[in-house]
């Protein structure tokens, strides 16, 4: 795989040509920015791709928090390591932004990766089409990471709502008790499909449930023809997705904006 090639492929068709990620969502390109203002409630709110340098970011970013701030909207600027200038991180944080953890963009062909991991004995798998399976899925993730489902937890909703088979998210349920989910964004008229969301209860972690997972996705990602699967990886999953053959091309960090008497 051409890592640079690949990585020019993704900022240009998921960010720089990024669509709406939900219903009601809408992408803006302002600014020398390409923006999301989301459905209010149900829709994430932010910047994926700038085109900026030392003469252009400081105004740029003052636009995006006026913009925002009149919604008054929470927002969040999607940094990638290699975008420019190379003082961008430090723009953002005297405008009042606050980093969170820094994560991997890891990408893998389709291709290269495995589609058939069985879970571990006791485990079956199971999509989720429905808003049960959602609140699982929600369970699921405030046992594993100790924070609520949130604001994904309406987009899944909503993108069941008006696509039943729009979602290819799956949960892994040792008898009836949910104890991993994950779930797949696909992003029609590209290359690229993601994995997102991925977390198993400390209880069943290091049994190969994620692997399986990952697999499940793959396959559906295989059958609907995307060529790269791409993620955001944490610093816990980075390692088992690179022993699946995924390739570390740059790092993402979140750089969130608070609305007007927010946390």
């Amino acid at each position: 795989m051409d890592h640079q090639a690949v990585l020019t492929r993704f900022d240009r068709q998921i960010r720089r040509d990024a669509k709406p990620d939900g219903p009601g969502a809408r992408v803006e390109r302002a600014d020398g920015v390409v923006r999301q203002t989301g459905a209010e409630g149900s829709s994430w709110n932010g910047v994926v791709w700038s085109d900026l340098d030392e003469s252009s970011a400081d105004a740029a970013i003052a636009a995006q928090v006026r913009h925002f701030t009149e919604l008054g909207r929470e927002f969040e600027w999607k940094l990638y390591g290699h975008d420019l200038p190379h003082d961008l991180p430090q723009r953002l944080t005297a405008a009042g932004f606050v980093a969170e953890p820094v994560e991997t963009l890891l990408v893998a062909e389709v291709a290269a990766l495995p589609t058939d991991v069985p879970p571990p004995e006791g485990i079956r798998l199971l999509p989720v089409t429905d808003e049960t399976g959602v609140d699982l899925m929600s369970q699921v993730h405030d046992k594993a990471f100790g924070r609520s489902l949130g604001l994904t937890r309406h987009q899944l909703l909503a993108q069941l709502a008006e696509d039943p088979g729009a979602v290819p998210a799956v949960l892994a349920l040792a008898g009836d008790e949910p104890v991993s989910a994950a779930r797949m964004e696909t992003h029609p008229g590209t290359d690229f499909a993601s994995l997102w969301g991925g977390g198993t209860v400390a209880e069943w972690r290091g049994r190969g449930i994620y692997r399986s997972l990952v697999a499940f996705r793959t396959r559906i990602a295989a059958e609907r023809g995307y060529r790269y699967l791409q993620v955001d990886a944490s610093s816990m999953s980075r390692p088992i997705l690179e022993r699946l053959g995924f390739t570390a091309l740059s790092t993402t960090t979140p750089y969130v904006h608070r609305a007007a008497g927010g946390a």
